[in-house]
């Protein structure tokens, strides 16, 4: 069998494929809460942030379609093993239980990947499509530019974020949301290690408490964003 068709077709391959691109996708996760962050400076640091990242349309869309190719291939590997998994189970757990000391998150990876997956639909129309009617505020993001100074007409994210986390429905959303990418992320960057054969040994428990402490971090980063805006903090 070829290489390529055995990664596509075997349990082993779809495992590998399912931990290369949540290791993808774990960076980007990272990547964009440092990006966010920024709405704590004054807010001519996250609106050059964002021109910038809009300044090369052509290299951001294929940021964006390389996302969308990584997603695909993790919930396509995901959805895959779960069938096969199901199928070779002998007989169904009990409401709620599973193995025998498997965690919470583990034997729930493929429901909050799927509430995950509805989030960031719903992120994507927010605040990259902009679609006013999803958005609890009443307000067309697509008209929020800054007006004057060196950043005349560019487009002011800062205030874009200060009006939609303004909604409690939509802040209330966001940090379920989180909260579940999080515990997704607490297991699966434990068996992403595994999955491609780094977690060894000592190393296993090592990198397991790694993964929830990095897990923690990134939900209080994001989390301290919409919190910040509803109190008024950053406004």
């Amino acid at each position: 069998m070829k290489p390529l068709q055995l990664l596509f077709q075997s349990s082993i391959g779809k495992k590998m494929i399912m931990g290369a691109t949540g290791a993808a996708m774990f960076l980007f996760v990272i990547g964009h809460l440092v990006g966010n962050l920024q709405v704590f400076l004054p807010k001519e640091h996250i609106n050059a942030y964002a021109h910038l990242l809009h300044a090369s349309e052509g290299l951001l869309w294929i940021i964006r379609l390389s996302l969308v190719g990584i997603v695909g291939l993790h919930v396509w590997s995901a959805v895959t093993l779960n069938a096969q998994n199901n199928s070779a189970r002998p007989s169904t757990y009990g409401a709620g239980t599973g193995p025998f000391g498997a965690s919470w998150a583990s034997q729930y990876m493929f429901m909050t990947g799927l509430v995950i997956a509805a989030f960031v639909v719903y992120h994507l129309l927010h605040y990259t499509v902009q679609l006013s009617a999803i958005n609890f505020a009443g307000k067309d993001f697509s008209t929020l530019t800054v007006v004057g100074g060196p950043q005349n007409g560019w487009k002011d994210v800062h205030q874009m974020l200060v009006i939609g986390f303004g909604s409690p429905i939509v802040s209330l959303f966001y940090l379920v949301a989180i909260g579940l990418l999080c515990i997704h992320l607490s297991h699966g960057a434990s068996a992403m290690f595994q999955s491609l054969g780094i977690a060894e040994g000592a190393w296993r428990t090592r990198l397991e408490a790694l993964a929830k402490c990095v897990s923690i971090g990134i939900f209080l980063g994001y989390a301290s964003i919409p919190i910040a805006i509803f109190l008024r903090i950053v406004s």
